[in-house]
């Protein structure tokens, strides 16, 4: 998702507030681990994903300690946000759909190679009312 499109989705506002990393009630709509499935079969045997809203797009990586800061200073200026734990976690809210879910696969998975680390996967999560969060 580029920078224009994202403005565009901030300056909409609105009643509603604009989705967040932390966003209360998110919960794992789409799951995409198996390398061998195209993003766009894990978003199509998605009955919980609302493709008209946007959500947390999360890579799951396995990143070097001392790689970390750098991964931090690529993937920042792109409205990521990293966070490590057990897996380093790349997160960014946007829309979905398979042509940006397969960009960014191949983006983490490329990145996460030339740190030295690995793509696991990436989920999807939206807010869904009285579920407990995920994240």
């Amino acid at each position: 998702m580029g920078l224009l499109s994202r403005l565009r989705d901030r300056l909409r506002g609105g009643g509603e507030p604009a989705l967040r990393i932390d966003s209360p009630g998110l919960v794992v709509v789409v799951e995409a681990f198996d390398l061998a499935e195209a993003d766009s079969a894990a978003l199509a045997r998605s009955p919980g994903w609302r493709a008209e809203e946007p959500a947390v797009l999360r890579h799951h990586l396995e990143l070097p300690p001392d790689q970390v800061e750098r991964a931090r200073e690529l993937l920042t200026p792109d409205g990521w946000e990293l966070r490590v734990g057990e897996r380093v976690h790349a997160l960014r809210v946007q829309r979905l759909d398979a042509l940006h879910c397969a960009q960014e696969r191949a983006r983490m998975a490329g990145l996460a190679q030339r740190l030295g680390g690995d793509w696991i996967g990436w989920d999807a999560l939206q807010v869904t009312a009285g579920q407990p969060d995920s994240i």
